[in-house]
C-alpha cells in the first residue's frame, strides 16, 4: 500500500472509533510508531481536526465527517459475503438491520461495481448445518443482548439446562456473545448462581431488557474466554490414526479439541487437548480398529474397561 492509500485508510479508521491507539494504527499497516506519527502530522497538515493525547490516543473533533466513501470492488464483495452469512446465522432483526445498511452500502458504488455484485449474487450461498442455527426465530434475541452489553443493562432470560433438566428465570449482567459449532452463546454474570454461565441461544425460550444498570467491572469476552481455557482441567492427548481416516474425521477431531497433527511412519500423529476423557474413548473407539493410543495410559486402561462392559453385555 503506497503512502497515500495508507493516509485515507488511516482517516477511515480514525472515524471508525472514539479513540484509537497509536498501536492499533501500527498493527493494521505493519508500520512503525514513528511512521504513524508522521502520518497523524500529515493529516494535520491537510486540515484535518484531530485531538491527540498522549497515552490515550487519537480522536477526530466531534462534528467532522469524510465526505461519502468509495469501496473497492472487494470490500463490496465481502460485504455481500458477510450478507449472506448474516441471514443464515442471525436472528431475523439482526438480518433486516444488515440488509438495510446493505442498501446504503449499494447506493454508494459505482455501476461497475452495482453490475459485479448482482452477477455474483447467485453464485455465493450459506447453507444450513443440520443441526439446529441456534436461535429462536420469534425472539430475535442477539439485538436485545447486544443492547444489553451496549447499556450495561441486567437482561431477564428464561432458560432451560439441559444438564439437569430444569427451567428456570435469571437476571444475568451480560459480558459478550458467540457463534460456536452451530450455536450462539451467551456469556454473563447470573446473579441466580452468583458466577459467569455460558448460555445457549436455543435455550432461551424468552428474554428481555429489565431496565437495570449494572455498574460491576466484568472482562471482556476474550478475557472470560482465555481464562476459562486456563482454569479447565485439560489433558492431552496423542494418537496415530491410518492416512485413510483421516479425511472422514475432519470436521469431529474439532470437536474432541484437536491441537496439531504430523506424519509419523506412514501414520498420522494427533494431538489432542480434552477436559472429557470419557467423552473422547467414545468417539476413539468409532475408529479402534485404525488408530493406536500413544498417552495417556488411563485412556488406554479406559478404551479395555469399555471394550470389556461391551463384550459381556453381547456375550
Amino acid at each position: 500500500m503506497n503512502r497515500i492509500d495508507r493516509i485515507s485508510a488511516i482517516l477511515i479508521q480514525l472515524q471508525s472509533r472514539r479513540v484509537v491507539k497509536a498501536s492499533d494504527i501500527a498493527d493494521r499497516f505493519n508500520i512503525s510508531l514513528r511512521t504513524v506519527y508522521r502520518d497523524i502530522r500529515t493529516l494535520e497538515e491537510a486540515g484535518i481536526p484531530l485531538i491527540g493525547e498522549a497515552g490515550v490516543g487519537y480522536s477526530i473533533m466531534d462534528g467532522y465527517r469524510l465526505p461519502p466513501v468509495m469501496f473497492t470492488r472487494e470490500e463490496a464483495t465481502a460485504f455481500l459475503t458477510a450478507e449472506k452469512l448474516m441471514e443464515k446465522l442471525t436472528d431475523p432483526s439482526s438480518d433486516e438491520n444488515y440488509k438495510s445498511a446493505m442498501y446504503k452500502i449499494r447506493s454508494v458504488l459505482r455501476m461497475a461495481e452495482k453490475d459485479f455484485l448482482e452477477n455474483i449474487d447467485g453464485h455465493i450461498e450459506v447453507l444450513k448445518s443440520r443441526r439446529s442455527s441456534g436461535i429462536k426465530l420469534d425472539l430475535n434475541p442477539l439485538q436485545i443482548i447486544l443492547r444489553g452489553i451496549g447499556e450495561r443493562t441486567v437482561l431477564s432470560i428464561h432458560y432451560f439446562a439441559f444438564h439437569s433438566q430444569e427451567k428456570s428465570e435469571r437476571c444475568i449482567e451480560p459480558i459478550g456473545v458467540f457463534y460456536q459449532d452451530s450455536y450462539w452463546h451467551l456469556i454473563g454474570w447470573c446473579r441466580l448462581r452468583q458466577d459467569y454461565r455460558d448460555f445457549r441461544l436455543d435455550r432461551i425460550s424468552n428474554i428481555s431488557l429489565t431496565g437495570e444498570r449494572f455498574r460491576t467491572l466484568h472482562p471482556s469476552l476474550n478475557e472470560y474466554i482465555s481464562r476459562s481455557v486456563k482454569e479447565k482441567n485439560l489433558q492431552a492427548v496423542v494418537i496415530k490414526i491410518e492416512k485413510r481416516v483421516v479425511p472422514y474425521i475432519s470436521e469431529q477431531k474439532y470437536y474432541n479439541g484437536f491441537i496439531s497433527e504430523r506424519e509419523v511412519n506412514g501414520m498420522i500423529e494427533m494431538t489432542f487437548l480434552t477436559e472429557f476423557i470419557e467423552g473422547f474413548v467414545r468417539w476413539l473407539m468409532m475408529y479402534g480398529d485404525m488408530a493406536e493410543i500413544i498417552s495417556p495410559d488411563n485412556l488406554r486402561e479406559k478404551v479395555k474397561e469399555l471394550s470389556g462392559v461391551i463384550m459381556s453385555r453381547n456375550s
